[in-house]
């Protein structure tokens, strides 16, 4: 794993180590203030290069192209919400999208490591945590050329796990706001605020490619705003759960992916 991740910088090879618990510290304040640590440059440069360069092409010939209207729920309706109420305005979605199934190489080898799995568990505080068993979602590869974005939703999952390999010329912004719900209150006026937008806790984020973001995404509403220029922004998803086995419908993957499992 020395080859592809930065292991003397980050330590996910020694858990238990003085070093290897000094990362997971600082990685659970950062998520305790910001709802979110970042790992610059836990990819290495020439990898990245290496895996750009080798997937990049397959987003014309194999990719999905995802592109709908959806609300920040990804739901037909909200009980107990009127159809116009502004909490589910409508937003546009588009982005490229490699599966799991179509992998290979450094990314999946990365997130079938245990170690990296061992990590992210003591950053989020769980005893255990699982590599998704579908062969879809499990790791995702996104791209987003000029003018496609990820709009404005909650994840499904309490956290999201994301490696950013190509940032864009300009825009494809992260945007997000922090336990804007929770699971006692779902905050439909502060929805709808920040979907007008005049929420002033909303938060901007760039990062640079081969930083490994780990964001609690279940209660936090976040975008990635349109991309500009004529290069796009790529990013794995890396999808864990505290039980194994887990897999998404068939529903779901169709409306995410245009197929099943």
């Amino acid at each position: 794993m020395h080859h592809i991740l930065d292991l003397d910088r980050y330590p996910l090879d020694r858990p238990g180590s003085p070093e290897w618990q000094a990362l997971v510290t600082r990685a659970r304040a950062d998520l305790a203030a910001n709802g979110m640590f970042n790992l610059e440059g836990f990819m290495r440069p020439e990898m990245i290069a290496s895996v750009v360069a080798d997937l990049a092409p397959k987003f014309d010939t194999e990719s999905f192209t995802h592109a709908r209207r959806h609300n920040i729920y990804f739901k037909k309706d909200v009980p107990g919400l009127a159809p116009d109420h502004p909490a589910l305005r409508q937003f546009e979605t588009c982005n490229r999208t490699l599966c799991g199934d179509q992998l290979e190489g450094p990314l999946t080898e990365m997130y079938r490591w245990p170690e990296l799995a061992t990590f992210i568990a003591a950053t989020m505080e769980k005893p255990q945590l699982h590599p998704m068993a579908d062969p879809l979602a499990c790791v995702n590869l996104m791209s987003y050329n000029d003018g496609q974005a990820l709009n404005w939703h909650f994840d499904r999952s309490e956290f999201t796990t994301t490696l950013l390999l190509q940032a864009p010329e300009a825009g494809g912004e992260f945007e997000y706001r922090s336990d804007l719900r929770s699971d006692d209150d779902p905050n439909y006026d502060g929805v709808a605020k920040l979907l007008a937008g005049e929420d002033p806790k909303l938060h901007r984020l760039s990062v640079t490619p081969g930083t490994l973001n780990v964001f609690k995404g279940k209660n936090t509403a976040h975008r990635v705003t349109p991309v500009k220029g004529g290069r796009a922004r790529i990013i794995t998803v890396l999808t864990y759960y505290e039980r194994p086995g887990v897999r998404f419908t068939d529903e779901e993957n169709i409306g995410f992916y245009g197929r099943a499992a």
